[in-house]
């Protein structure tokens, strides 16, 4: 990914949480010679040390997984991003539009895993994740094992240790502080949050 220096973001605690606030990413890899992507969420585990580890799973009618342990996997991780237009600038400089966005490049090569208490696991937090806070709340526990067997058979759930990681944070930071300040006004919301976080927070 081309990351000027303005927009380089190498805080891994915030790469850490980017990762896990935005999870369903796109799984983009060579398959017979052609790029291959797939949609699908993710699970992050920081462990092991320095770069961590994504876990999924996709249908097992889905061809990408036999691309698993030949072709490097690309994750690419997406946050909230906007048009930004030049009437937000300083009257008097010159200037074209833009787009303001936030962006993970998570790079390794996936392995399946076929233990099937592991995978279960995996459907498991999963779930979890997704239900927290829900009432009625869905639990794998609470499946008919049998069909759970089953239905598990009809994916293929994969982890991918990381061996490479880039982030960038496109927010305004080679404006002025006025007009980052500008930019933030105008989009409010997420965006304007993380600028609030990255590139207005004081020096």
């Amino acid at each position: 990914m081309y990351i000027p220096k303005h927009f380089i973001v190498e805080d891994p605690q915030w790469i850490r949480a980017f990762m896990q606030a935005n999870a369903f990413a796109t799984l983009v890899t060579t398959l017979r010679g052609q790029l291959f992507a797939t949609h699908l969420p993710f699970l992050y585990d920081p462990a092991p040390a320095p770069l961590g580890t994504l876990r999924a799973h996709m249908a097992r009618a889905n061809p990408h997984w036999e691309s698993f342990g030949e072709s490097q996997q690309l994750a690419i991780f997406t946050g909230p991003h906007a048009y930004v237009s030049p009437t937000w600038y300083e009257a008097d400089t010159p200037a074209v539009p833009t787009w303001n966005y936030t962006a993970v490049h998570a790079y390794g090569k996936a392995r399946i895993v076929d233990d099937p208490g592991a995978v279960r696991e995996l459907l498991r937090e999963l779930t979890d994740r997704e239900e927290e806070g829900r009432s009625p709340r869905y639990t794998v526990e609470g499946l008919d094992q049998e069909y759970l067997a089953h239905m598990a058979r009809q994916i293929v759930a994969f982890e991918i240790p990381l061996t490479r990681i880039e982030a960038k944070a496109k927010l305004s930071q080679n404006r002025t502080p006025a007009e980052r300040r500008r930019v933030a006004d105008a989009l409010g919301g997420e965006l304007a949050e993380l600028m609030e976080e990255i590139s207005l927070k004081p020096a």
